[in-house]
């Protein structure tokens, strides 16, 4: 089959576009899903470059779970397609099913989510003709959306999902969301909305427009000089803030927020290095919570969401398997608003 592998830590370059992958089979309890379209993740980058440390060294080489990571490897998460091999346990009327792909591969409660498979982490993905996963992670999909507009959704809206519940995030709240132009971020203000909290974007000038448009009741520039003044002069002090970016901004998003006040997180495409005063988180009483990736049930209350129409799915652009590389290098410029998708079928 046609497929690319990542061969390695590193760049680009680390990526082999082939056409003699063998094909996977389905094992026991799995199906065999033919792919159309799966989606780039921030998560497919830092895996490549092995951008995750480990607690003992921050710039060791390393996956998602801060461990080393088998190579060869097909990345790729967010995958729609239809299944075309059942595994013995099975039945054979799914064959054909058209679905969508919960990419975390855990059994049991979310406490296994820590330290759970991905699926094109730990296990071959989607860049490819063909993947196999547990049958209970394909989703039966009945949608109007296109394979490539329902590839939007599965890690970038579970994990914003995923940070809403953490955050215990409810209606009346105000809500600030940095990165808002990305997956994650633009899922934020959606699902946030949807809630009834009143969201402040973080955004660059230029994609202002969008993020009002998706549901947010205000916007700050993040080259803005003061973050934290430039927020609470529109809307006062704030609820929550639902943060993917870190970096030098922490400290002013730590400041923006009200007594009680919570910070939820997951990832620091600034840098994942910061430096707070510990008096503002305990004085105020701040409430600092981790996120990372959605269990499956944040993952079911995504599929209701989707099944009633109430998400926008943010497709920016597509391309072909064999340009994969080339693609992440435009995820990586961030000149674009939602989701990067890569086309399977009919992509040579």
């Amino acid at each position: 089959m046609r497929a690319v592998l990542l061969t390695g830590f590193g760049g680009p370059e680390k990526l082999e576009y082939r056409e003699d992958v063998p094909e996977p089979q389905a094992g026991p309890d799995e199906v065999r899903i033919r792919v159309a379209a799966t989606a780039i993740n921030n998560t497919d980058i830092w895996t490549r470059e092995g951008a995750y440390g480990s607690p003992e060294d921050p710039a060791a080489s390393a996956g998602w779970r801060r461990e080393p990571l088998e190579f060869p490897r097909i990345q790729g998460a967010d995958v729609v397609g239809r299944i075309d091999q059942v595994g013995a346990g099975v039945p054979e009327s799914r064959l054909g099913e058209r679905v969508i792909v919960d990419p975390m591969l855990y059994t049991g409660g979310e406490r296994e989510l820590v330290d759970t498979e991905y699926l094109g982490s730990e296990r071959d993905g989607g860049f490819a003709e063909f993947t196999t996963v547990p049958a209970r992670n394909a989703h039966p999909i009945d949608s109007p959306l296109s394979d490539a507009e329902l590839a939007t959704f599965p890690t970038a809206y579970a994990t914003a999902m995923r940070m809403l519940n953490r955050a215990a995030v409810r209606d009346g709240e105000t809500v600030v969301v940095t990165g808002a132009s990305g997956g994650v971020g633009s899922a934020l203000i959606q699902l946030a909305a949807l809630r009834g909290a009143r969201v402040v974007a973080v955004t660059s000038a230029a994609k202002r427009e969008r993020a009002l448009q998706l549901g947010a009741h205000a916007t700050v520039d993040r080259r803005c000089d003061d973050l934290a003044a430039a927020v609470r002069a529109l809307v006062g002090p704030v609820d929550v803030v639902a943060d993917v970016v870190a970096g030098p901004s922490f400290p002013a998003l730590l400041r923006m927020l009200g007594p009680l006040g919570r910070y939820v997180v997951a990832g620091g495409i600034a840098g994942p290095l910061v430096e707070a005063d510990l008096r503002t988180i305990y004085l105020r009483q701040l409430r600092l919570v981790g996120s990372s990736f959605g269990s499956h049930d944040d993952f079911a209350q995504l599929l209701l969401h989707i099944a009633r129409g109430e998400l926008a799915p943010l497709l920016a652009e597509t391309h072909p398997l064999h340009e994969l590389p080339e693609a992440q290098k435009t995820f990586v410029a961030k000149d674009f608003f939602g989701k990067i998708v890569i086309t399977v079928e009919d992509s040579a």
